[in-house]
């Protein structure tokens, strides 16, 4: 914070923001220049500053000159953005005129200047000017009246026409049957959702983490036009599912679909214990569940398996595999054997594939999908969100090349309709027996993109290289957290005769790495940190020459070029009040250097 002096060009730009306010219009131009130039306080915050916290004593109010002011309730991961000031907008004067503690955080966005008004000068207006009494109490009606639900919106009444299909599918058909909203409008990557009965904080946090880069604008829809889309695009299905009776398959859809209706991420089912969820990052237990039986996992799912994965489960107590519950869903599926019995994990696979702007890429993911050939590898820990990236550049790749795109994966995910591009996806297990099996049959196959599920051992390593080599573009994945421990382990698989063949081979072919982490978004919602590699000619060459330690330094002076730091990204997530500190030190790979940025260590 930094207290500036009264030039006439912000004396003037003070005024201006007065000029809109509707507080201060009974003042005279006499006593607006006393408020302005004598009784109150010009400050200046940089982006991430708390102007005020929670609990802080109500001795001032503030009017917003320049720049944004959010409004954040609630503590550490449980914060929500309630809303945003603009210039000339007030905050304060309800604590003020209380006389009570602040109830929320006020947080600079960007470089912010505001008006401080002591309470003091406050009350003296309201003595001395009784028509700006009549300005601040028609102000609060307009704030109640905000608060209250707005009237339905004419473009959403009954006999309005659905949205269409490709706004609908943003979000899963149990969600909105749940909690009775619907997208009605989507415009680059803002959303405009329907609700029938009350949009709350926490609704819109459930929304806005299961589409974490689109800006969601609540509108009031009519009931039945609600029901019309529902019977329209959702059919019959139901978002309160009965567990009383059915079979296997039926009580795993019944529990998939409450995992998709509250906006989860994961579905685990353990012998010993109770069913439980990861919701917005955290593994809850499942309200109304009994812990399983030993083998009550595997009638659940036996019934959707198919019979050579039943096998190779028998034959290896654990296996993968793809489930399609119904056309809006489809789900990862890992099942294992552990001392308690057996166990499942299901991932649930979003239905649409978002683009790299909306998942809020850097540019030079784009670049690299738009190249002709090469090695991107995408990285990070299970869970991190590898796959959505992934399918967001071949989409972009489909969507603007004519090319064969070849996908192997473990299992199919995303799946990719054939625009301009030729798209074939084989399913390890089922289509090919292994990753290196497949890749050696792909240089057949005439594709032009590749993309390799995971490059889980030194065949298929180096099958992958050998590809890109060959003039094709590979896109691959690593359970990795830096760029520099990606280049590591990929040479380290190999053995010390082959390490030089393989460096050189890496300095010829990577195009870049890309490492992620989903971090927790205060609010709710995960937003993602990132670690990229950007490949030139002199990291090139100390992979050739293997001086990987040299390439944490060449990222750092080379961050024009799109290289970017994990810990620079946390560190940045955490100055803009999107993450807590404790988050970016849980997810910090150097712990003692992200303590030091966010000043906790000297």
């Amino acid at each position: 914070m930094r207290v500036l002096q009264r030039t006439p060009e912000i004396l003037s730009e003070a005024n201006s923001a007065f000029d809109t306010n509707s507080f201060f219009e009974p003042l005279s131009d006499a006593q607006r220049d006393q408020v302005i130039s004598k009784a109150g306080t010009i400050e200046a915050y940089d982006d991430g500053e708390f102007i005020v916290k929670t609990g802080d004593p109500a001795d001032f109010l503030f009017v917003v000159i320049s720049g944004q002011v959010a409004i954040v309730a609630g503590e550490g991961e449980d914060q929500i953005e309630l809303t945003c000031l603009e210039r000339s907008q007030m905050a304060g004067e309800m604590a003020v005129i209380l006389d009570e503690k602040r109830t929320a955080n006020c947080i600079a966005r960007g470089e912010t200047r505001i008006l401080k008004l002591a309470r003091e000068v406050f009350r003296k207006v309201m003595t001395a000017v009784p028509e700006a009494g009549m300005s601040m109490l028609r102000m609060l009606a307009e704030r109640l009246k905000k608060t209250s639900r707005p009237p339905i919106h004419k473009d959403y009444r009954s006999d309005a026409a659905i949205p269409a299909v490709e706004v609908l599918r943003l979000i899963p058909i149990a969600f909105m049957q749940r909690h009775r909203v619907a997208p009605v409008r989507r415009q680059d990557t803002k959303l405009l959702l329907g609700y029938c009965d009350r949009m709350d904080e926490n609704l819109l946090a459930s929304v806005r983490q299961l589409l974490p880069s689109m800006k969601i604008d609540p509108v009031a829809i009519e009931a039945a036009y609600f029901e019309k889309i529902m019977q329209t695009y959702g059919g019959d299905a139901s978002a309160e599912p009965s567990m009383a009776s059915g079979s296997g398959a039926q009580h795993i859809d019944d529990l998939l679909k409450r995992l998709v209706a509250e906006g989860g991420s994961d579905l685990h089912l353990s012998a010993g214990q109770v069913p439980r969820w990861r919701i917005d990052g955290r593994i809850l237990p499942i309200a109304g569940f009994l812990k399983l039986a030993p083998n009550e996992v595997f009638k659940l799912i036996a019934p959707i398996m198919r019979p050579e994965s039943v096998e190779k489960f028998n034959n290896t107590s654990d296996e993968d595999f793809a489930y399609a519950m119904d056309k809006h869903s489809r789900f990862r599926i890992n099942l294992l054997r552990d001392s308690h019995g057996v166990s499942a994990v299901f991932r649930h696979i979003p239905n649409t594939i978002f683009t790299l702007e909306e998942l809020g890429m850097p540019e030079v993911l784009r670049r690299w999908a738009e190249s002709p050939k090469g090695l991107i590898l995408v990285t990070g820990p299970t869970g991190s969100g590898k796959s959505t990236t992934l399918a967001a550049m071949l989409d972009h790749i489909n969507r603007n090349k004519e090319c064969h795109i070849l996908t192997i994966e473990d299992p199919v995910e995303f799946v990719h309709q054939s625009r301009k591009a030729l798209v074939n996806q084989r399913e390890v297990g089922v289509h090919t027996a292994s990753f290196s099996r497949a890749l050696r049959a792909a240089l057949r196959e005439d594709p032009d993109v590749v993309l390799v599920g995971e490059m889980r051992d030194l065949e298929t390593i180096s099958m992958a290289l050998e590809t890109a080599n060959t003039g094709h573009l590979v896109l691959a994945t690593l359970h990795t957290s830096t760029a520099i421990s990606t280049v590591s382990r990929i040479v380290d698989q190999f053995p010390a005769e082959a390490q030089e063949q393989i460096r050189t081979s890496l300095a010829d072919n990577l195009l870049g790495v890309c490492c992620q982490t989903l971090c927790r978004k205060i609010g709710g919602g995960r937003v993602p940190a990132l670690e990229i590699l950007v490949m030139d000619y002199a990291m090139g060459n100390m992979i050739r020459e293997g001086r990987t330690h040299m390439l944490l330094t060449a990222m750092t002076t080379g961050q024009n070029k799109g290289n970017r730091l994990l810990n620079d990204d946390l560190a940045k997530l955490v100055q803009s009040g999107k993450i807590t500190k404790e988050e970016a030190l849980s997810n910090a790979v150097d712990h003692a250097d992200m303590s030091r940025r966010l000043g906790l260590t000297k």
